[in-house]
């Protein structure tokens, strides 16, 4: 999977980087809570993280024939249960979490600039 070194990619371009049909990735969104792409103006934005793991559940599902269900339990065993966006907001968040959401902010009002813009 070849990542140009964005911040954010939408919906088609995750699509043609996985190889995960949109609708699929919009079904699995309600079946893992682990994907949470930021929503700017009613669209879709990933994060490469988001795409990695978009990846992995693919690679469960596809390659391994896990269930849905199966894919969930693996994920959580792996590590992945706690979505970023709980992560970061956590009662005993430390500096450094909170810069990271002020810099995801930041990065997704670039965004919405040069959509303005362009």
């Amino acid at each position: 999977m070849e990542k140009k070194g964005k911040k954010y990619y939408r919906i088609g371009d995750v699509s043609r980087l996985t190889g995960v049909d949109a609708h699929v990735l919009r079904y699995w969104e309600g079946e893992f809570r682990q994907i949470r792409p930021h929503r700017v103006a009613r669209q879709r934005l990933y994060r490469p993280e988001d795409i990695e793991l978009i990846g992995r559940i693919k690679e469960l599902l596809y390659e391994k024939g896990f269930t849905i269900a199966g894919a969930k339990k693996q994920l959580s065993e792996e590590g992945r249960a706690v979505p970023v966006q709980a992560e970061l907001f956590s009662h005993d968040c430390g500096k450094m979490k909170y810069e990271t959401v002020i810099s995801e902010i930041r990065a997704g009002l670039v965004l919405i600039r040069q959509m303005l813009e362009g």
